[in-house]
């Protein structure tokens, strides 16, 4: 056993959670109590703090798109991704904001809410979702977003993430909720997890970061990086190769 030991000074962030240079990767950024709560009064935001915030905000310009599932969306009161001054330089060469990537097989949505009607143009929302979907939800879908159909009668994660590759967008970041990334998960798409740990203990029956079955074969992590603020634990870990 060794000791977490303090880095004098500020580390730099964009250089820990820079992506690898090639290839597909996705990234889960998700956020727990001491007792594996991932919700404080069914939302994540109950459970950061400003660090967490910053990091949130961060990983968010590193990314070229950033999933959530339509719950997520509709629990935070999401809007699309808006620029923010600690990005610096790490959005270089691509559009000054990712697109929102929103999961929904239903297509129970709001597409005169603010997460479709604000979003640049150069960074639409998508709508990843399955054939199964209704055709008249669909048909208004793709006037409010861009839309990717993959599977049927379940959203098939692995041709939306080739979809998603297609089009450019690599460096992959799952928001959650805990269902989306229970599903990701058990299909070993997951390339690497960033998770905070937040000094509370909530007791109950709560969400925890992945909410669905066992997965069959459990993934094994190696920690790849643990940050310190205050009392936050900020933890990366990657699959194993």
């Amino acid at each position: 056993m060794r000791a977490l030991t303090a880095e004098d000074g500020e580390v730099d962030l964009a250089e820990r959670y820079a992506y690898p240079p090639d290839g597909v990767w996705l990234r889960a950024n998700m956020v727990a109590s001491l007792d594996g709560a991932a919700q404080r009064d069914e939302r994540s935001a109950g459970l950061g703090g400003p660090a967490d915030r910053r990091l949130f905000l961060l990983l968010r310009g590193l990314a070229d798109v950033v999933i959530v599932g339509a719950e997520t969306v509709r629990a935070e009161g999401y809007g699309p991704v808006r620029p923010t001054d600690d990005w610096g330089g790490v959005r270089d060469g691509r559009t000054p904001v990712p697109p929102l990537a929103i999961v929904s097989r239903s297509l129970d949505l709001d597409f005169d809410a603010p997460v479709f009607t604000e979003a640049r143009e150069d960074a639409r929302t998508i709508v990843l979702t399955a054939a199964s979907a209704d055709p008249a939800r669909l048909k208004a879908a793709r006037e409010r977003a861009d839309v990717i159909v993959a599977g049927e009668p379940l959203l098939d994660f692995q041709g939306a993430v080739r979809a998603l590759a297609e089009r450019g967008h690599r460096r992959l970041l799952c928001e959650g909720g805990p269902s989306v990334l229970a599903q990701m998960v058990a299909v070993g798409l997951l390339d690497e997890l960033c998770l905070t740990l937040s000094p509370q203990l909530l007791g109950g029956d709560p969400t925890r970061i992945l909410n669905g079955p066992p997965v069959p074969v459990p993934a094994e992590l190696s920690l790849a990086g643990a940050l310190r603020d205050d009392d936050f634990l900020f933890l990366r870990y990657t699959r194993r190769r």
